[in-house]
């Protein structure tokens, strides 16, 4: 039988979790773009009018990319590995060019698999963050990015020229890890005093293999599945005894039967596998 309200909280939680995606999107593409601003602002390279105009050009440039940028999203379920790649490129561009950083791109096999959309957005997103972490002190003037694909995930190494001082536990990272860990990817900092942090992360190409629900993978009889079903309501022992007509030790019994079949140690585990599939 659907359990309605199951299935509505279900849609509720996943559109939450698009809107907040959708958000950290924008601030971070926000981000490079004051960062940018100021960055023109600041240049010695321009004198005060040529500076202004081309700072009005590039956050009406930004505006109308910005207005366009969910429709696109939307549209795109998957990405060719060199096209997203491109993207960033131009997403860098404007920060590249005023802030006297040097950024050296390494393109990644023309010829590897597509991204899913997810994959794709998350990983400029990541890779921008990462470069405004890494040169928020000003001590950074190199930075090396590099995309591969290995058919199962998106390697991304960022490396840069700085004193060599990042840890993954630095605050400026820790919004970064959350994204990453958000879909199943792996990051690592090395950093070696005087010779600069390199940034290497993997980022799963496919979505995480649910398991299948218990009671399709361990054989369980009548009874244990009518405990099963009670334990997942939570409801406890003596409820339980009283729905089915049993004693409290019969249930007792089945409950361990159930958690000695699943392979777990409690209630609440026995419950989250078998409200899967």
């Amino acid at each position: 039988m659907v359990d309605h309200a199951e299935l509505a909280s279900s849609h509720s939680r996943a559109l939450v979790q698009s809107n907040a995606r959708a958000l950290a999107e924008q601030a971070d593409v926000h981000a490079v773009i004051l960062e940018s601003v100021l960055a023109i602002l600041r240049t010695p390279r321009l004198d005060d009018r040529a500076a202004r105009n081309m700072a009005i050009e590039l956050a009406s440039t930004a505006l109308v990319t910005l207005r366009t940028a969910s429709d696109e999203q939307l549209g795109s379920r998957v990405e060719p590995v060199a096209g997203a790649f491109a993207r960033l490129r131009n997403d860098l561009r404007p920060l590249v060019r005023f802030r006297d950083l040097d950024v050296q791109f390494v393109e990644p096999p023309a010829t590897g698999r597509a991204l899913p959309g997810e994959v794709a957005h998350v990983a400029r997103a990541i890779v921008r963050s990462s470069v405004l972490a890494l040169v928020d002190d000003g001590r950074v003037h190199r930075v090396r990015i590099q995309w591969d694909c290995d058919g199962l995930n998106l390697l991304i190494g960022i490396r840069d020229d700085g004193p060599g001082e990042l840890t993954a536990h630095d605050d400026a990272l820790r919004p970064i890890v959350e994204r990453v860990s958000a879909i199943d990817g792996t990051l690592e900092v090395a950093s070696t005093a005087g010779w600069g942090s390199s940034i290497d992360i993997t980022l799963p190409l496919d979505p995480p293999v649910e398991p299948d629900a218990l009671e399709d993978t361990v054989p369980l009889s009548a009874r244990e599945l009518d405990v099963m079903r009670l334990v997942v309501s939570g409801a406890r022992n003596r409820a339980i005894a009283e729905t089915l007509g049993i004693s409290d030790n019969t249930v007792k019994f089945h409950v361990s039967n159930l958690l000695r079949k699943a392979g777990v140690k409690n209630r609440a585990e026995l419950a989250g596998l078998a409200k899967r599939g």
